[in-house]
Parts: C-alpha cells; structure tokens; sequence
C-alpha cells in the first residue's frame, strides 16, 4: 500500500511540474540571445523659460505689492537675482530616455517617433556600455515610428516575426529602458489586437498586458520564438505608470515606414477624401444590410479622389482594394496603406444594393516633421512683437482639439511678457485696453494693435491655458517693437 501511495505521489508531482512547465515558460534563452540587440536611448533638448520653482510674481520692483512678496515668500533655492522671482528666461537642457533595437548589423535602429522628436542630441547605449551619437534618418509621427543610425559595424540585430500570426492569450516578452534601468524584462500576454486608440488612425495596435513604463518606448515586443513582433509604444494610465494595458506597433508597420524612411526620408500615405462613422445596428437596418459592417460616408471632399469616383455620402463602402472593411476603424489603415496614384475598386452599399467604383487614390500631404533634413533643421530666430512674445496663428487641427474659431499660440516668451506669467503653448484669445476688447485672428493684426498703443498703456490679455480661460495684465509697453 505505501508503495502504491508513493508511486502515486511520484506520478502527481511529475505532472504538476509537467504543467507548470507548460504553463510557465523560460524566457532566459530568449534574453540570452535578443537582449544584446536592445539599447537605451538618451536625448537631450534645449528650451527656453525661467528658472525652476521660481514665483512668477507680475509687479514692477517700484510697486507695493513686490516688497511685500519679496518679504513673505519664501526664498527658493538656486534662483538667481531677487529670491523668489524668476527673472528672464534662460535656456535649459531637459532629458529624456527611451528604447529601440537594432534592425541592421550596420548600425540602423528602430525607436518610437516620440523618442527622438525635436532632440538636439541623441545618444545610444549598446549593452557592452558604448555609448554613441546617432542622427535621425526619418521620423513619421502618423505611425510614431523612428529609424535612426549609428556609426557602428557587426552590431547584433534582431529577427522579425509576423504579427499576424500573433494569437490573443499567447505569452510575449519586452526589453527596455524603463525609468532608465537598461535591458529590463517584463513578461505577458497578448490582450487584444486590431485596436484602434483616439487619434491613432493609421496602426492596428496589439495590447498586452505586458508592464511597460516611460523608458520602455521605442523598445521590442518579442514572441516566443525571439522575433520582433511589434515595437511598444503606449501605455494606458490614470497615475503616469503601469495599469495592465499596453500598445504596441505591429513589426510589419513599423517595418513598411522604415522602408520608405530609409529609401526617401518621408512616408508616403493614400487618401480618398471622405468623412465617415462606425455603422451601427440601427444603420444597417436602416441602409437594409444584414449585418453592422463598413464605413459610412458622412462627406466626400469636392474635388477630391472619392468625389470623382462617384462615391456619395450614404454610400457604405464594403471593401477596399479587394480588402473587407469590418469596421470604420479599418478603412483609414487600408487606404493609408494604399500606395498614392494607385487605382483600386472599392464596392459600396448604396440604396439597398452593391456596387463597384474605380478610385484613383491620392496622397496624404506630408507632415512636416517627417524627414530628416526637416526635423534637424534649426528654426529661424523670430523676432518677439513689442511685448514680447513669438506668436503664430494656429492651425485648423489646433482649433478643431481646441475648440476654438479663433486665437494665437504663444510659441516664447521674452522680457515683460515672462513677467507677467505667460507661458509658450498659451493661446492668446483677445487683447483688451482702454475699454476696447479685441478678438485676436492674426500676428500681423496683434502686432499693429500693440504698435498704436502709447507707452504707458497697460495691456490686458485673454490667456487660454488648458481648459482654463484667464486675465493677463502687463504694465507699461517698451518704446521699441521686441524685446
């Protein structure tokens, strides 16, 4: 009997382990052998503003209110000049870490876009603690995917998976730099993939539930096999940290962009011109489909590749390119995808029936940050206007996020203006003095109204910052136009 009692108990501990085995896999090989191809990325940035922790108190020295703040507020360390008060604004170095991973022994790595925008200065960390510049090949923030390179020979370079072939459940591994703690490894499941994230409509997103914190951007998702199957880019969070839901960017995305980066330094995108929402039940029934699947057109540009084709608003357009859209989340990805110039069908639900057009597809105007003569260029010294502020007029996505019909962003901020607490990313509403409150459309009109005033004029600003809405009063104008 106890021999019986222990072959069983053999028995039951060797298919426990058996299924932890199985359960629980070893990611030590795969770390062994990819972990050598991820590096951390450091950049640095010059920007101008006031010294830090200081009291932005708008009063002149000869005012009352200024002794009293001086004597009453406490000294903050490390500013200079009057204590408490924050003086002009100076240049400052900010930092800031992230991830990629070698694509090429040659030196090419792949990161995120968001890494590397406007760095004056990058530098890469090899797992043999080398540290080298790199230079941006090109940067396409649609995707938010970087190519950048370094001056280096024989380097380890990752292999490539099909995300595709990635299932919900399966188990997937990330190395990066989080919090600056250099090839860390975290563990997970793939949660979900196809997702599409506000904002976001040009990559079908993988979620996991792999912790990935700020560093780990721009770093790899490998499989099981130890192939790239998507590069982490975003995390969702309420603290700034690590919730369970993380982002990544599907490897055959990234790896189409860094294709068209490296060959031309910009990303070339298909467009049709349309609008469109999500078909809802009540939608289909409605337009007589028998399921809730497509895209409906909302508008179709005058003019534009959709409009000449004959597509019309109610139409639902079905497929793509021979491409089933599921969802209106789907159409945006296939038509992006969809090299520029090419003529495709496109088959549409329109009153109870399906039909097919032949649209010739255009090009998405491309984004100024793309390239790498653009994002390395230096911008042109711009002149501050009498009160010294560098204002622009802002753009139509900016007013559409914004919510505004009007108004100009402050892009610096330079002598009285820094006194008064304006801040670059401010939006100027209106411009008020002498009882006279006027809406601001342009730089040239803020200008010649700053231009007409006397010098003793006090100027009074509406000043939108975030969601808030508030009064900026400046004493006095200086007698020349700047700073």
């Amino acid at each position: 009997m106890k021999q019986l009692l222990a072959a069983f108990c053999l028995t039951a501990f060797s298919l426990l382990a058996q299924a932890q085995s199985r359960g629980l896999p070893d990611f030590t090989e795969l770390v062994e052998k990819q972990g050598p191809a991820v590096v951390n990325i450091s950049t640095t940035q010059s920007t101008r503003g006031n010294a830090r922790g200081a009291h932005p108190f708008p009063f002149d020295e000869d005012d009352p209110m200024f002794e009293f703040f001086r004597r009453f507020i406490p000294r903050q360390p490390g500013v200079p000049g009057m204590p408490g008060f924050p003086g002009e604004p100076r240049e400052f170095q900010s930092r800031s870490l992230g991830s990629g991973f070698i694509v090429s022994a040659d030196g090419y790595i792949l990161t995120n876009a968001h890494v590397v925008d406007a760095a004056d200065e990058i530098l890469v960390r090899l797992t043999d603690k080398r540290e080298l510049k790199a230079r941006v090949i090109g940067a396409d923030k649609r995707s938010d995917v970087a190519l950048i390179k370094i001056e280096a020979n024989a380097l380890p370079s990752v292999r490539f998976g099909d995300p595709n072939a990635l299932k919900v459940g399966e188990w997937v591994v990330a190395i990066g730099s989080p919090f600056g703690f250099d090839n860390s490894v975290t563990a997970g499941i793939v949660s979900a993939k196809g997702r599409s994230l506000p904002q976001e409509n040009y990559v079908p997103f993988i979620q996991t539930d792999v912790a990935v914190n700020p560093g780990n951007s721009g770093g790899p998702l490998f499989n099981l096999q130890g192939e790239v199957v998507g590069i982490n880019s975003q995390i969702y969070s309420r603290s700034g940290g690590f919730m369970g839901i993380s982002f990544a960017i599907p490897i055959d995305v990234a790896m189409d962009v860094q294709a068209q980066l490296r060959a031309t330094g910009k990303v070339s995108r298909g467009r049709i011109g349309v609008v469109i929402q999500e078909v809802s039940k009540e939608l289909a029934e409605s337009f007589g489909l028998g399921q809730a699947t497509g895209a409906v057109v909302n508008a179709v540009e005058s003019g534009g590749p959709a409009d000449k084709a004959g597509v019309e608003a109610g139409d639902v357009i079905l497929k793509f390119d021979g491409r089933i859209v599921n969802s209106s989340s789907d159409l945006p990805r296939i038509v992006a995808a969809t090299r520029p110039g090419s003529k495709v069908t496109v088959q549409v639900w329109r009153k109870g029936a399906s039909r097919e057009l032949s649209v010739v597809v255009g090009e998405i105007p491309e984004e100024k940050l793309a390239s790498n003569t653009t994002r390395n260029a230096k911008p042109a010294e711009r002149a501050a206007n009498r009160l010294g502020l560098v204002v622009s007029e802002l753009t139509a996505e900016q007013k559409r996020e914004l919510k505004l019909k009007h108004g100009l962003l402050i892009e610096d901020v330079r002598g009285n203006a820094a006194r008064a607490e304006l801040r670059p990313g401010d939006v100027l509403l209106a411009i008020i003095s002498r009882g006279t409150s006027t809406e601001l459309s342009s730089a040239e009109q803020f200008n010649k109204l700053l231009l007409a005033l006397d010098k003793s004029a006090n100027v009074t600003l509406l000043v939108r910052r975030g969601e808030l809405q508030t009064f900026v009063t400046i004493k006095g104008l200086p007698d020349r136009r700047g700073e």
